[in-house]
């Protein structure tokens, strides 16, 4: 897997893609609504991103930046081959690979400087702590960042940020909280639970982190993601892992789509087996209209983008 995220014009998005997938999107551009790709690191870095542009049949436009924009360049390929394989040594930080590629530089207009926030101390305090509690939660990228922080603070038709400075201090805190996470060792408690998702997924539960604002709307929404096959299902929402990320538990909500309570506690059983099974603390008296509670958790969340 390669530490990317892919977006495409479709609005499609990839997360830590296969080499080959990468290389069957960019064989796949070049039609109507389907014409570019952009490329990001995982976790995402504001200055760094690759993203390629073919119209019509024609050569792709392959373009990378690594810092401002004058290090914005471009260059042009004839293969989808030949663009699949400098993708993937960008993904990868191959040093070389670059090399032998025709680059010229993209000249962009100068960017304005941001005007500094002029907020009470109290507001500033308020809206920081608010984007640090998303981070710390760990499911935002920096595009939703970026919006909490154009929208927090604002009431009736006064708005005190603008969408610039929004994104300054929204990449610097994203930024912040990079740096942080690399000093990270090991598994992380919320990698464990995706693992344990991931398996209940297969097994034909749907298993939803992070999923919709609350119980309610997770209770009404849940059978609109799920396959027709679907045995049953598991999820946390928001408040849960905001819970979650400051020092509490992380309550689960689960379920048969028949609204049996045998069937309902049948599917709890799987769940906390799953969960007991990667090495997390689990609490459930085993009532099927009890949530399920993780707990003792050191919610360390590696951010995408």
């Amino acid at each position: 897997m390669l530490e990317i995220t892919v977006r495409t014009e479709r609005g499609e998005r990839y997360v830590r893609p296969a080499a080959g997938t990468l290389a069957r999107l960019v064989r796949g551009l070049g039609d109507e609504g389907n014409r570019f790709l952009v490329v990001r690191r995982v976790p995402d870095l504001p200055t760094e991103f690759a993203q390629v542009w073919r119209e019509d049949g024609g050569d792709f436009e392959l373009e990378h930046r690594n810092g401002g924009p004058a290090t914005h360049v471009r260059t042009r390929l004839g293969s989808a081959e030949s663009v699949a394989v400098a993708l993937t040594g960008w993904a990868r930080r191959d040093a070389d690979w670059a090399a032998g590629l025709a680059w010229r530089r993209v000249e962009l207009p100068p960017v304005p400087e941001v005007p500094p926030l002029e907020l009470p101390a109290e507001d500033a305090a308020a809206l920081e702590e608010r984007l640090r509690e998303t981070l710390r939660c760990g499911y935002a990228d920096r595009d939703q960042l970026a919006e909490q922080a154009e929208d927090f603070l604002v009431r009736g038709d006064e708005r005190p940020v603008s969408g610039r400075q929004a994104r300054a201090l929204a990449d610097r805190l994203w930024l912040e909280r990079v740096a942080e996470q690399a000093g990270w060792e090991g598994e992380t408690d919320p990698e464990r639970i995706e693992r344990a998702f991931r398996k209940l997924a297969f097994g034909g539960i749907t298993a939803r982190e992070h999923f919709t604002c609350c119980r309610s709307c997770g209770n009404a929404e849940i059978g609109g993601v799920s396959p027709p096959d679907a045995r049953g299902f598991v999820y946390f929402h928001q408040q849960s892992t905001e819970g979650a990320a400051n020092g509490g538990q992380l309550s689960l909500y689960y379920g048969r789509f028949d609204g049996s309570e045998e069937t309902t506690a049948a599917v709890g059983r799987e769940v906390v087996a799953a969960l007991t099974e990667e090495g997390l603390t689990v609490e459930w008296n085993g009532s099927p209209s009890a949530a399920i509670a993780v707990t003792g958790l050191d919610w360390r969340r590696r951010l995408v983008g």
